[in-house]
């Protein structure tokens, strides 16, 4: 076998291969021999049929077998001789391959990039610090209060917060338009839940009150039709009612699972279940904030097969998931920039493993489990289902061994930890 590599752009490789005349013709001949003994034709007793009539009859098939087999196995050799490690599938490109020639081919292909971890000594973090505070726990009860609002009619003007019952028939251009009629439809006053302009005009106003609004959809409104157009409303009030919260009482804590009714115990559950989702997301920061500087100073060559598969699985993803109507599928370049990232991030992973020599903490996937049980009824049984399911046990060892790459990295380098507030971290988008 001869085998020839040229270098293309970036991480391509093209690899040309020869395999002689003589190694086909004799593996084919071997087969055919072998065949002999089992073959049967019109004419000729079991096992009696000459081999020429054998290679005549069944020469073709086998000689089409033999290259498929040798293009996979030779490929195989020549890139373990060359010390080349591909990135997906070759394109293999046959030149010669007919009866009684040699076999020819080129195989294009990309390869792994090889390349060193940055020194992460030079790396400025940020650590994320935060607490949950007594104030936290007061809010999250007063949250769950709204939650449980129910309203009360009242013979008064609306006011912020309060629940109007309405009729609407919307207007575009003078024609009424589809779906811009309702009945009885209940709107709370700065909900935000309905189009800009839309709950303001409400304000002020009583039962039976009939008036018209002018307010304009926005320019991404999900209706092509309806997208940045001025439109006017024929409303009328059906009544007014104000909201009323639930007292923190007895009643109010065993809604919420507290079989005894006790509110320093449903604070002491509330407490828990933040400082669980505090974990969770302060870990989840660093870890972005690591992932980013990893990124930032590896600037590596990326397989393209590699994201062209990733987008590939995205996209499958994301169809799949019931989060898009009437079975419509994104195109596969929408999702090409996070499989890169996602890509290069595992390439940059398994290099700091490598270089670092990490090993998974068989105690910490154990922790790990634990953790993740503890948020259901029964806890062992979901134990049970983990350490009986390899793909499950396959996918907590990643997240385990993420975790102590992120570890190791701010072991290295220069951290700089931040104070902020439950609320701030939980909900950046209310600052």
């Amino acid at each position: 076998m001869q085998v020839s590599v040229e270098t293309g752009e970036g991480l391509e490789r093209k690899l040309t291969v020869q395999i002689p005349a003589e190694t086909l013709d004799k593996e084919v001949e071997n087969r055919l021999k072998s065949m002999s003994s089992r073959v049967k034709i019109d004419g000729f007793r079991p096992g009696k049929v000459p081999f020429k009539v054998v290679k005549q009859q069944y020469g073709s098939q086998v000689h089409q077998e033999v290259v498929g087999d040798v293009l996979q196995t030779s490929f195989r050799d020549a890139v373990i001789k060359e010390d080349l490690k591909p990135a997906g599938a070759p394109s293999i490109e046959p030149k010669t391959m007919g009866m009684g020639e040699p076999l020819e081919y080129i195989a294009t292909f990309e390869i792994y990039p090889e390349f060193e971890i940055a020194d992460c000594s030079k790396f400025d973090i940020e650590r994320v610090m935060a607490e949950v505070g007594d104030s936290d726990i007061d809010n999250m009860i007063e949250t769950l209060r709204k939650q449980r609002t129910t309203y009360d009619v009242v013979e008064r003007a609306s006011a912020d917060g309060d629940q109007i019952m309405v009729s609407f028939e919307g207007f575009v251009d003078g024609e009424a338009f589809e779906g811009g009629k309702a009945d009885n439809v209940p709107v709370v006053i700065g909900s935000g839940s309905m189009i800009p302009g839309f709950e303001e005009q409400l304000t002020g106003k009583s039962a039976g009150d009939e008036f018209k609004m002018d307010v304009t959809f926005p320019d991404d409104y999900q209706a092509e039709n309806l997208k940045g157009k001025p439109a006017t409303f024929e409303t009328k009030v059906i009544s007014v009612a104000e909201a009323k919260l639930p007292e923190v009482d007895e009643d109010f804590v065993k809604a919420f699972g507290v079989a005894d009714g006790s509110i320093d115990q449903l604070k002491q559950d509330i407490r828990t279940n933040m400082e669980r989702e505090l974990k969770n997301k302060l870990q989840t920061t660093l870890k972005n904030n690591v992932m980013d500087a990893l990124l930032k100073a590896n600037d590596i060559d990326v397989p393209k097969a590699l994201i062209d598969d990733e987008a590939g699985n995205l996209q499958k993803q994301m169809s799949e998931s019931g989060q898009l109507q009437g079975g419509m599928t994104l195109p596969k370049d929408l999702f090409e920039g996070e499989a890169k990232r996602r890509v290069s991030l595992g390439l940059i992973l398994g290099e700091v493993v490598k270089t670092a020599e990490i090993k998974v903490d068989p105690e910490r996937v154990k922790a790990k489990i634990e953790e993740i049980a503890s948020t259901y009824e029964d806890p062992q049984e979901v134990m049970n289902h983990y350490k009986n399911n390899p793909q499950l046990m396959q996918s907590i060892e990643a997240m385990t061994m993420e975790d102590m790459v992120v570890d190791w990295v701010v072991e290295q380098a220069k951290v700089k930890d931040v104070s902020s507030s439950f609320e701030e971290l939980m909900k950046p988008a209310a600052k």
